[in-house]
């Protein structure tokens, strides 16, 4: 039980915090748990009720004598809008505050259309998907957005991004914003996957990498539970590390990048020099299951690429599971092989001692999983709640 001075300083939204679990709670409880006087306890949890964070719970609590009115986290007063923009490809959903997804939509959508003409269809699509699910703008608490570039955290703009012609510098989280009336959240692609993953499926692992293989390379960095985003945001871009001494041109105009040798562009590229129709990675990979051992060949060996430059950060930052995700890993085995290969003969055997080495679980949903993790995040943080309370 926290101290009386400790207490005095748990307001309505670390109360909320506690009630998040999912589990049902008395006063008296909230009082054992808080230190706070039952008196406070019902004050705080009738400012949670007034904006309907916390409901009576239908069921009573009996410890021998009169039960006791429960109360519970209310995951389905607001809901919250993910976006996760690929190269090629946009993945939507809305999604309410216990991480249900109550409506889903992906579409092609080529990003190199421009921020006006992208964000546009997306506050459309968006519309469209909360009028199916009975909900409207007014329930919307927050919009998280994945972005397939580099992205300035504070800021949610995109700083010099190699595939996104006409997005260097654009403010999104404001034209969004307006357009949405809800705060809007900004982050790289990569970074809203590795929280999706690590939310849904890894949430007891401490230290955890994503590494997505599409048309280019990256790696979001849980550290701590706590995603690593670096001093401007730009932690994990691992596309651009330089494995070859080749003139091969890298989109971001530097020469041997990972990305330029491994992404999925880049396969699609060599099978197009050789006569084959394929258009992105998604296409080296159904080629691959179609049967081509030129496809499977160049897949194995950008596993092997991914693998030695993932074996240094293996030995530098010593994760407990690395997670394979994107278009590539689809490829399954093929992939994972010739990662698995390089690691574990490149890294130091204490670094690899424990390490898990797996495909993404949640797959295409990563990162509209991961957008929604982190608006709910920030929307249901303590000092949040109670400053919107306080308005």
């Amino acid at each position: 039980m926290p101290s009386e001075g400790t207490a005095q300083g748990i307001g309505a939204g670390a109360m909320l915090a506690i009630l998040r679990d999912g589990q049902a709670r008395t006063r008296a409880e909230l009082a054992q748990l808080t230190g706070l006087a039952r008196s406070t306890v019902s004050q705080r949890l009738d400012a949670l009720m007034d904006h309907r964070w916390v409901v009576a719970t239908e069921d009573s609590i009996s410890s021998g004598g009169r039960p006791a009115a429960a109360f519970a986290f209310n995951e389905s007063v607001r809901v919250v809008l993910a976006a996760d923009l690929g190269a090629s490809h946009a993945r939507l959903a809305v999604i309410d505050l216990g991480m249900t997804v109550l409506a889903e939509r992906a579409a092609e959508l080529p990003i190199d259309g421009g921020p006006e003409a992208t964000l546009t269809w997306l506050v459309t699509a968006f519309q469209e998907m909360l009028a199916e699910t009975g909900r409207d703008l007014t329930q919307v608490c927050g919009v998280g957005v994945g972005l397939p570039g580099p992205v300035e955290h504070a800021s949610g703009r995109p700083v010099n991004p190699p595939i996104m012609p006409g997005w260097d510098a654009f403010p999104v989280p404001e034209w969004l914003g307006e357009r949405l009336g809800a705060p809007v959240l900004v982050d790289n692609d990569v970074n809203i996957m590795a929280l999706g993953e690590h939310w849904t499926a890894r949430p007891e692992v401490d230290h955890l990498i994503f590494i997505k293989i599409g048309t280019g390379i990256g790696c979001g960095i849980v550290s701590d539970r706590r995603l690593h985003r670096g001093a401007q945001g730009a932690a994990g871009d691992v596309g651009h590390i330089r494995v070859t001494s080749s003139d091969v041109v890298c989109r971001c105009g530097n020469v041997g990048c990972l990305e330029a040798v491994a992404g999925g562009a880049a396969m699609a590229a060599a099978l197009r020099a050789e006569g084959v129709d394929v258009q992105g990675s998604r296409d080296v990979v159904a080629l691959m299951r179609a049967g081509s051992a030129t496809a499977a060949q160049l897949i194995r060996q950008a596993g092997r690429e991914v693998g030695g430059v993932m074996a240094s950060i293996v030995n530098f930052f010593n994760p407990s599971v690395i997670v394979i995700g994107g278009d590539i890993a689809e490829a399954g085995e093929h992939v994972l092989a010739g990662i698995r290969e390089v690691i574990y003969s490149r890294s130091l055997p204490l670094a690899t001692q424990h390490l898990s080495i797996r495909a993404s679980e949640l797959g295409d949903r990563a990162g509209v999983i991961g957008a929604a993790v982190m608006v709910v995040e920030h929307v249901l943080a303590p000092g949040t709640i109670d400053q919107t309370m306080a308005g």
